[in-house]
């Protein structure tokens, strides 16, 4: 019998999605944070469920192979990096094992999983970063949350982040606390600065800050401004968005530019976007190259294709395969986006490329009426995968190839075991690490129809 605060020896046999190290005691399991596979723990339960028990590290009795040292001093606090204490190929193989058990136990599916591609340098990736900002002993502070709460890690330097998002950290920390600038309360739902949101184009170098407020009134603005030109390279666009309604999203709907533009501008290859403060772009500018040269390597397109791209967001796949295809046909329910899609066709002198608003299952059929048929339909939903209505539409519309991009592979064994009974197989998959130190994993899905 199992009880709580007792302490076992448990042996890591796998990860959870989370990031906790996964071990057996007589066929139960027990969840143990910090801990990976290949190690050895005495470890006390501190929590016992009907189903599984949580335990903490006592002892480490045999690290793992795989165990390394962490970049960063915060690791296990900040809720930020789930795996840095994990050596990074050992990270790959991981991700790679996670998608092929994923598909075979939620989607049936039994197929080919490529080894993970990586990163030359796996940290100081990330184009954009989101930090809740607090006050502790008078002093600003700001940071990722705690893993499991919304209790802030106050950080100076992030290890994943782009590094010029340390002077913005510093230079806002310092505007809080020289000028007594009030920072929200989430319980109260009183004060001011609420987050602060960094965007950087590693192409270009241009920065854009954010400030996310609880409010319109933004006091020394003028010198909130001052400061910022003055510190931080490449400073090309201030903005204040804000936010006054009782909720964890981080941005609201009204946006004002303080200083600059209203966007900054990246490359992905040799296609350039304009990336505003809502903008949705892929975090890891570098990675994201490999993971749409992967969707054209799939799509092998001749010329004469014409190409359905549901979950558009601002276009940048659907740029990418319009180089190479007859035409490509964006779909997108956020208008923002479909305005940015077309803004960023039109400044890469792109004219094959079509954009519209709305859900993938009304306008998808509405253009088959019209009479488009598409060759290939690529799909990048969001992390709750895809609508089974959009799913059901492409079944009916039966192109010869679907090309699906995920960042769930949960979602994605459930929409691949739709799609098989649809008639389709898959035929290849390939992870891609967009999120070195953490769980995350993006997957791109060669699909063909069966008969083709």
């Amino acid at each position: 019998m199992f009880e709580k605060n007792k302490i076992y020896n448990i042996e890591i046999e796998d990860l959870s999605s989370s990031g906790e190290g996964v071990g057996k005691i007589d066929g139960f399991t027990v969840f143990v944070p910090q801990a990976i596979p290949g190690d050895k723990v005495r470890a006390r339960i501190t929590t016992l469920k009907k189903r599984y028990g949580i335990g903490e590290i006592l002892e480490m009795v045999e690290p793992s192979k795989d165990r390394i040292k962490p970049k960063c001093s915060l690791f296990g606090k900040c809720g930020g990096c789930q795996i840095m204490h994990m050596d990074y190929d050992a990270q790959l193989k991981m991700k790679r094992n996670k998608v092929e058990q994923t598909l075979s136990r939620i989607g049936k599916i039994s197929t080919k999983v490529n080894p993970t591609i990586g990163m030359e340098n796996p940290f100081e990736y990330r184009n954009k970063g989101q930090f809740p900002v607090g006050i502790k002993n008078n002093k600003a502070i700001m940071g990722a949350y705690e893993m499991g709460t919304h209790n802030i890690v106050d950080t100076s330097y992030c290890h994943i982040q782009a590094p010029v998002t340390k002077i913005i950290i510093k230079t806002i920390k310092k505007y809080i606390d020289d000028f007594n600038i009030e920072v929200y309360d989430e319980v109260k739902r009183t004060g001011l600065i609420r987050h602060i949101v960094s965007r950087f184009g590693f192409a270009t170098g241009d920065v854009m800050v954010v400030l996310v407020t609880n409010g319109r009134r933004l006091p020394y603005k003028d010198e909130l401004i001052r400061m910022l030109k003055e510190n931080v390279p490449g400073l090309k666009s201030i903005v204040q968005n804000i936010n006054t309604r009782n909720t964890n999203v981080v941005l609201g709907d009204e946006t004002l530019v303080l200083y600059g533009e209203d966007r900054i501008v990246d490359y992905i290859g040799d296609l350039k976007f304009n990336i505003s403060s809502k903008s949705f772009f892929q975090v890891n500018s570098i990675q994201t190259k490999v993971l749409y040269d992967k969707v054209l390597e799939y799509a092998n397109l001749k010329g004469d294709e014409v190409v359905f791209d549901i979950y558009c967001g601002i276009g940048t796949i659907s740029l990418f395969l319009a180089k190479k295809a007859k035409e490509v046909h964006g779909v997108e329910i956020v208008k923002s986006a479909i305005e940015d899609a077309k803004v960023n066709a039109k400044i890469n002198n792109i004219n094959n490329a079509k954009f519209y608003t709305g859900k993938g299952e009304d306008v998808v059929p509405r253009l088959y009426k019209e009479g488009l048929y598409a060759d290939i339909v690529v799909v990048d939903p969001p992390r709750k995968g895809c609508e089974e209505s959009v799913l059901e539409t492409m079944v009916n519309m039966a192109p010869g190839k679907i090309i699906y991009v995920s960042c769930n592979p949960a979602t994605l064994a459930r929409d691949l075991a739709y799609l098989v009974e649809g008639g389709y197989k898959v035929v290849e998959v390939q992870p891609v690490d967009m999120f070195p130190q953490t769980t995350h994993v993006e997957c791109v899905v060669l699909m063909s129809r069966v008969g083709k």
